[in-house]
């Protein structure tokens, strides 16, 4: 059975998990990270040497890196709706779950490293300050997109909803000063009708 190494209050496990919920598959968990066993353990590094979750071993497979995770078991069970074949519908997908992981993801990691995990090395108002307005350009960004479509890449959910909409979960949930984005609202609540995303992105986890 395929296992998971990672525990449910990282976003980027949550990515797995619901993924995994979408399609299907059985699992098994095992904790690490956060409060739970150490990423530093000889045990991990020797399947993530980066020491970050989420990790999975599928039949031997060690994969790392959670977007190409859900890329991959996406593309494993034939699940064309959530990763497109056709090149082009294929790139849309992929192009905004790179945004994701890349402008997105740096926009709001200091507001949210100072305001929820209370880290002390994220303690300077000015960079708080910053990070909490990128963060909402960046959500205004992505209101713009859902005004013209349901779903992030178009009409019908895909694979680039998880990691976005796990983003907006976030928004939602950190104490900040948040514009009304009514497409992102409306897109929240979209995907709240899916009981994989209740379990696993709507559950009051930041």
């Amino acid at each position: 059975m395929l296992k998971v190494l990672g525990q449910p209050g990282s976003l980027n496990v949550r990515k797995v998990l619901w993924t995994l919920a979408e399609i299907g598959v059985p699992y098994e968990r095992e904790d690490w990270g956060g409060t739970t066993r150490p990423t530093s353990d000889p045990a991990f590094l020797a399947l993530n040497p980066n020491a970050l979750v989420p990790v999975i071993i599928d039949d031997g497979l060690v994969l790392r890196e959670s977007n190409t995770i859900i890329r991959y078991l996406a593309a494993k069970h034939a699940r064309a709706d959530l990763l497109p074949a056709e090149p082009a519908a294929r790139a849309q997908v992929e192009m905004w779950m790179d945004w994701q992981a890349t402008e997105f993801n740096t926009a709001w990691r200091y507001a949210f490293m100072a305001l929820v995990r209370k880290n002390p090395a994220f303690s300077e108002p000015d960079k708080i300050a910053a990070s909490i307005k990128d963060w909402n350009r960046h959500i205004g960004i992505l209101d713009a997109r859902l005004a013209e479509n349901h779903y992030v890449a178009g009409a019908a959910f895909t694979l680039a909803d998880i990691p976005i909409g796990l983003t907006v979960n976030r928004w939602f949930m950190t104490p900040i000063e948040r514009p009304t984005f009514k497409a992102v609202s409306a897109y929240y609540d979209r995907l709240s009708q899916r009981p994989a995303f209740l379990k696993h992105g709507r559950n009051g986890t930041p």
